[in-house]
């Protein structure tokens, strides 16, 4: 009896859903569970692994306490996974690279799990390599210029919120199109990477630290935003628009709080000189 429902089953999802103009297709949205059996100092851990494409095959290092699936995408976009990893791997938060790059996915904790969402863009054969934060070697050529934008990511909750998607263009499409852009980017990012994936991480703690982050980042988001309509032709242009968002910088994020505080402090001191002058 349970064979013959399960060949109805079957034979209603091959000829009946067709022929009512259900399309097949969005079955590609459901998930696939995956588990995986690691062993790590001695102790037996289990990786889950959900997600709407395939994974060939996973690998972990002990020794790099890293990560790796290989997997096989079939759509160009909207290829999901979400990844479970036990903290007993994992002290702090882990970094995420793809296919050799660094990225931003979403990433939360409990006390017993790192749960990891993220999206990945183009068909066809990839590498996520999730590894501990402490072993990122941001003096590789793999990850420079190509990395993830971590603190703006955890602020605005998505690689795909409009502000990270504005840094992204603006370093991909303007700056590291020139030698001196590129060079930048290089020394920006070994110093960069050093401490935004804790900054990043303690954003995703701390809802008050987040929407203070997301404060500050507006100024340089409002001036880098300049690039966008900016004409640079030669390394000179590059050289001049650089300097010139990193003097305007300055005086958004030091120059005028200090007049401001200044000022502040200029109009009490008034104010107090004033009342002792009434009392006298």
């Amino acid at each position: 009896m349970k064979i013959i429902l399960f060949l109805i089953f079957i034979l209603s999802t091959l000829i009946i859903l067709p022929v009512y103009g259900i399309d097949l297709s969005e079955l590609e949205n459901v998930g696939l569970k995956n588990k995986y059996l690691i062993i790590f100092d001695g102790n037996e851990f289990e990786i889950e692994i959900v997600a709407n494409f395939q994974v060939v095959s996973h690998t972990f290092s002990e020794t790099d306490k890293s990560l790796t699936f290989n997997i096989e995408t079939g759509r160009d976009i909207g290829n999901e996974s979400e990844i479970y990893v036990p903290r007993g791997i994992f002290v702090d938060s882990p970094i995420v690279l793809l296919d050799g790059l660094l990225v931003s996915p979403i990433i939360n904790k409990n006390d017993n799990t790192f749960y990891i969402g993220m999206t990945i863009e183009g068909k066809g054969e990839h590498v996520i390599e999730i590894i501990d934060a402490k072993n990122i070697d941001t003096e590789s050529p793999e990850a420079p210029n190509g990395g993830g934008c971590l603190i703006a990511t955890a602020a605005f909750g998505s690689e795909m919120a409009p502000q990270v998607q504005l840094l992204r263009e603006i370093r991909d499409n303007t700056v590291l199109q020139t030698e001196s852009g590129a060079l930048f980017m290089t020394s920006f990012n070994q110093f960069y990477y050093s401490f935004s994936p804790v900054i990043a991480d303690y954003e995703r703690e701390n809802y008050t630290f987040k929407e203070a982050v997301k404060l500050a980042l507006t100024p340089i988001l409002t001036s880098l935003t300049l690039l966008q309509y900016a004409d640079i032709d030669s390394e000179a242009e590059m050289l001049g628009y650089g300097i010139g968002i990193i003097i305007l910088n300055i005086g958004l994020y030091i120059v005028a709080p200090v007049v401001l505080i200044m000022k502040i402090t200029k109009r009490v001191n008034m104010e107090k000189t004033s009342e002792h002058s009434c009392t006298s």
